[in-house]
């Protein structure tokens, strides 16, 4: 029988908050080594993860699992601010007490990989029947740090226009292009009657990963060739698009909004466009926190100068715990949790994978709204694999590249604010790049 948490105890949080306010707050870069040691027979095999849909899905099916390997499993469900600091503590302490782990691999994946936390997984992934090949492109590029498979991804995202049918109707319909983009915000705005043309995330650091579509689009990226980019023309251009978007367009107070604020003045009709995460579809059907689930309409992310160049990204993987004693078991989990019949069947209940097999098999996007079902798969074949710059310390870089934004939306003069943040984030690279290497 599984043993399932979907949370700590009490006391068990309570020791594990207590040790993380003893750490030096942030995560410790400081690597570890992994010792020795056998688990016994009767030992669980044991899975931290995020309270996900994912999660919820897979653990339905942990006893076909368990008879598999003949080994219980126990799974924990946690949030992403408790998962992040359980890892920073036991991890930090060598436990082997953690086996399977889910991580984001363009937020922390990076950090562990520094601090020697992960199992590499690049044998194990290469075995012919793994099909590793058979995993999108960008995703499977994400999953490896510094040459080496740390982590194996099992839920993808990608940017979604949604917009309302019903105000688009006589305009063509959806914009296919920013430049219309932002000419149908402008024109269906009115704003003096609180509908606005555009929402979107104007939160500093909240908004960067949105943003990085446009800044693709426009020909741009947080780096190239590991210098700062983001004083480039083509980076300027993009945040003075989006800022002139939103100054325009957008609701009061948008400087203050991540995805937790915007999302709901769209799913309460007050707006015309949003550009968020395809994941939180299912929002604007739901008629307990939805007004629009009549009109709601589903597009891939609008070209522009460089084409339609959107992120699609793995935004949880599994990864190995490097001081678990069951990591034999803890990889057949990954295997099995992330193959291709497993990620078929979980795609066809809404749960985006990252297989190419699921993803050209129509019978798997049935869950989805048509239109949303084809702006996924389109964005899957042109999508970056980043949302964020790649970086140790993702929060203070997203701080550092978000500042321009807000300048934009704000109506400031943009090259001057850009200038000084790529300065400051050229020096943060420098100083990040130590510490990789330290």
């Amino acid at each position: 029988m599984s043993t399932r948490s979907q949370s700590l105890s009490r006391r068990s949080f309570g020791k594990l908050a207590a040790a993380a306010a003893a750490a030096a707050g942030g995560v410790t870069l400081g690597a570890c080594s992994s010792g020795g040691g056998t688990a016994s027979p009767n030992a669980p095999l044991r899975i931290m993860a995020i309270n996900h849909v994912w999660t919820h899905t897979i653990s339905k099916r942990l006893d076909e699992f368990e008879d598999l390997i003949g080994r219980r499993v126990s799974i924990s469900m946690l949030t992403a601010d408790q998962l992040a600091n359980s890892y920073n503590v036991k991890l930090n302490a060598s436990a082997t007490d953690v086996d399977v782990m889910m991580v984001r691999a363009l937020q922390e994946q990076l950090i562990f990989a520094h601090n020697g936390w992960l199992t590499d997984l690049s044998d194990r992934v290469r075995d012919d029947a793994f099909r590793w090949d058979d995993f999108q492109e960008a995703p499977r590029e994400r999953s490896a740090t510094a040459g080496k498979v740390l982590s194996v991804p099992v839920v993808t995202e990608r940017p979604a226009l949604y917009y309302r049918k019903d105000l688009v109707a006589d305009l063509g319909g959806p914009p296919r292009t920013l430049d219309a983009l932002m000419d149908q915000s402008l024109e269906l705005a009115d704003r003096r009657n609180n509908f606005f043309g555009y929402v979107g995330r104007g939160q500093r650091n909240g908004s960067v990963s949105q943003w990085s579509s446009f800044l693709y689009s426009f020909g741009g990226d947080f780096t190239v060739d590991g210098r700062s980019a983001i004083g480039t023309p083509e980076a300027i251009a993009a945040y003075e698009f989006y800022g002139r978007l939103l100054e325009r367009t957008g609701p009061p107070g948008v400087t203050n909004m991540s995805l937790e604020q915007a999302m709901p003045i769209f799913a309460q009709g007050k707006a015309a466009f949003y550009i968020d995460a395809d994941a939180i579809y299912t929002n604007f059907l739901d008629p307990g926190v939805s007004t629009v689930q009549d009109t709601v309409g589903f597009a891939p992310f609008p070209a522009g100068p460089a084409g339609s160049r959107p992120h699609n990204i793995p935004s949880w993987s599994l990864a190995i715990n490097e001081f678990s004693l069951l990591r034999d078991d803890a990889w057949a989990f990954i295997r099995w949790a992330s193959s291709p019949e497993m990620v078929a069947a979980l795609q066809s209940e809404g749960i985006p994978g990252a297989r190419e097999s699921a993803w050209s098999d129509p019978a798997t996007l049935g869950a989805f709204p048509g239109e949303l079902a084809e702006s996924m798969r389109i964005s899957t074949e042109n999508g970056l694999g980043h949302d964020r710059p790649d970086v140790l310390q993702v929060s203070r870089a997203r701080d550092i590249v978000g500042r321009p934004l807000v300048a934009g939306i704000l109506g400031e003069s943009v090259p001057p604010v850009a200038r000084d943040a790529d300065a400051e984030f050229a020096d943060f690279l420098v100083r990040d790049n130590r510490h990789r290497e330290s």
